[in-house]
């Protein structure tokens, strides 16, 4: 099992698609269901065998959930906030423009 390359608090954004988001919970591998997976196009379709990320995700029209294989995200550097409403009911913004957990049992 891999050590999860993003934290939860970090903004990330999808290597493919125009979305970014706030890290909000880690899977060490995937944990959704196969229904789900295997709607993914096969030639798009991630590797189960690693860290999956719950995100507050946003792109230039909405707010949702979604779920990401590590190897389809990178860091977010632009340093705009995530607008997505629920990041301020677990996260709070520090002076550095970083994303802190308000529930300090939050891995």
């Amino acid at each position: 099992m891999r050590t999860a390359k993003f934290q939860i608090g970090q903004v990330v954004k999808h290597r493919l698609f125009p979305f970014r988001g706030v890290v909000f919970d880690i899977d060490p591998v995937f944990n959704n269901t196969e229904e789900w997976w295997l709607s993914i196009p096969a030639d798009r379709r991630p590797r189960k065998d690693q860290p999956f990320y719950h995100l507050f995700a946003e792109n230039s029209e909405t707010e949702y959930i979604a779920y990401v294989s590590e190897q389809n995200l990178l860091p977010d550097t632009s340093g705009s906030p995530i607008r997505h409403p629920q990041v301020a009911e677990v996260f709070e913004l520090d002076d550095s423009g970083t994303y802190r957990p308000r529930n300090t049992s939050m891995n």
